[in-house]
């Protein structure tokens, strides 16, 4: 099988024992914790883009690992 093929590679945090707990939420829980977490994505993103334009590369990289990760969690969550 292809590395990528792999689902946890896609999403490393399917590895984690806590992932099967957060899938087996209530589906309406499941959706609130998605739409903050899309939400923390986009404000990291943007925040992100900021910090590398404004030469603040390290913030740029704290910035874009906090949208990747909350990313990954939304993804656990989908229907």
């Amino acid at each position: 099988m292809d590395r990528s093929v792999k689902a946890e590679v896609r999403n490393p945090l399917l590895a984690l024992p806590s992932s099967r707990a957060i899938m087996a939420l209530p589906d309406d829980v499941k959706a609130a914790l998605r739409r903050l977490l899309l939400d923390l994505r986009k404000d990291a993103q943007e925040k992100a883009d900021k910090s590398w334009r404004s030469h603040k590369a390290p913030m740029a990289v704290y910035w874009k690992a906090c949208a990747v990760y909350a990313g990954h969690i939304a993804r656990l969550l989908r229907g």
